[in-house]
């Protein structure tokens, strides 16, 4: 299982209408093929500077090399994210397996 998870800040400048159509193209993430647990979240922490979370989970690292690759993402980052998101930080996970 990988757990892929971002979390991101909106660019100050972005409106309320890009904002809307940011939100709706993240949420059209969640039909790509094996896309599993997807989630969207606000970051409430004071520790840090981000605003949003986005996470899911991938069963093998082909399903998720397949998302990264898939034309509706790929178009996702060129359309929206890189226009609208000032920094990111993206953490992959797997389970933890005991030494």
């Amino acid at each position: 299982m990988i757990r892929h998870s971002v979390i991101l800040k909106l660019k100050n400048t972005i409106g309320v209408e890009e904002k809307l159509a940011f939100f709706d193209a993240v949420d059209k993430l969640k039909d790509i093929p094996d896309v599993k647990r997807f989630e969207v979240m606000n970051q409430i922490s004071s520790k840090n500077k981000f605003e949003y979370g986005i996470s899911m989970e991938f069963d093998i690292q082909e399903q998720y090399d397949t998302y990264t690759n898939h034309p509706f993402h790929v178009a996702f980052v060129q359309n929206f994210w890189i226009p609208n998101v000032e920094d990111f930080l993206e953490i992959d996970y797997t389970p933890y397996n005991h030494l």
